[in-house]
């Protein structure tokens, strides 16, 4: 049975280039403080992304109940469509009138190194969507406006609906302080290996310390795995081979809604971790955020070949 999911975070418009180059090759250490590169991008795609979108779709595609939380702008009525015609409740997007909806615009090397720029748009009102009364089982607080991001959780919070803080794109908005405000408000904390190491600088403390207050820590490690910290133990997590690595875009979302499915279900970190780790290895196979499409049965049969679970029956 599956649950609602309250996914709050950004819905944007995302405009992806891909560079086939290396950026290692064209940035030069001894010349950082003064950079100046420009990317020749052959490819440039424009689709369907922001955390809460790309959250929600993976959950969907699990069979879950995702709920997103956002403010978009005006000019966001083909993707509200879009969201509904697949099943996902647009009652909690706020539509901000003479807004536009936020975009972001990603660059991404041979590599699978990234780049972005973010535009906020009307996710910088996200802090006046206000979720007092929404209903879940669980939550996550994904990368939005900071205000937004600290609106929800302490919502969240006063609701008594457990919730993930996934720093993501938002880390460069929070100092320690505030990344230890937020984790007084929260459950678990979601983190890529990068993430991992700026929360550790910025808080002073280590994962193991932070782990010690909250239910889980969760850091992806791409194609390495995962680490879990829950339960005063540490387990590493093997990665599941991807059939081709072609698009990071939107891999760390498609981790994040195998892990908030896999725990609304009653399983442990670990075994929600794995899959996560099974649906980032099937979106990096697929360009851009939501354009990768595997059956429930497809997901299913990958996650018990890799690890030897299984799906339940809806």
């Amino acid at each position: 049975m599956a649950f609602p999911i309250l996914v709050c975070g950004s819905i944007a418009f995302d405009s992806i280039a891909v560079f086939e180059g290396r950026f290692k090759d064209h940035i030069l250490p001894d010349r950082i403080r003064s950079l100046s590169v420009s990317f020749t991008v052959p490819s440039l795609r424009k689709v369907y992304g922001g955390c809460a979108g790309n959250i929600a779709y993976n959950l969907r595609l699990l069979g879950g109940q995702p709920l997103p939380v956002a403010t978009v702008g005006e000019d966001a009525g083909d993707y509200l469509h879009y969201l509904r015609q697949l099943g996902i409740s647009t009652e909690w997007i706020r539509v901000a009138p003479g807004s536009y909806t936020a975009q972001c615009f990603v660059t991404t090397d041979l590599d699978d190194n990234q780049i972005a720029a973010f535009h906020p748009g009307a996710m910088a009102l996200a802090a006046e969507n206000d979720i007092s009364s929404a209903e879940g089982a669980w939550a996550i607080v994904a990368p939005d406006a900071k205000e937004g991001m600290f609106a929800h959780a302490r919502r969240l919070h006063a609701r008594g609906i457990p919730a993930v803080f996934d720093l993501g794109q938002a880390m460069p908005l929070f100092s320690g302080e505030e990344i230890e405000e937020m984790l007084k408000l929260v459950q678990v904390l979601t983190l890529n290996d990068y993430e991992a190491g700026v929360v550790e600088q910025r808080t002073g403390r280590s994962l193991d310390d932070i782990a010690r207050n909250l239910q889980a820590v969760v850091v992806t490690r791409g194609a390495n795995g995962a680490t879990v910290w829950s339960d005063g133990k540490t387990e590493e997590i093997g990665a599941v081979k991807a059939d081709a690595v072609v698009d990071p875009t939107g891999c760390g979302d498609a981790h994040r809604a195998g892990l908030l499915y896999g725990v609304s279900l009653g399983w442990s970190w670990a075994d929600s971790c794995r899959l996560g780790n099974v649906m980032g290895s099937i979106k990096v196979a697929s360009r851009g955020p939501q354009q990768h499409q595997p059956s429930r049965a497809d997901i299913s049969a990958r996650l018990e070949q890799g690890y030897g679970l299984v799906l339940p029956s809806l």
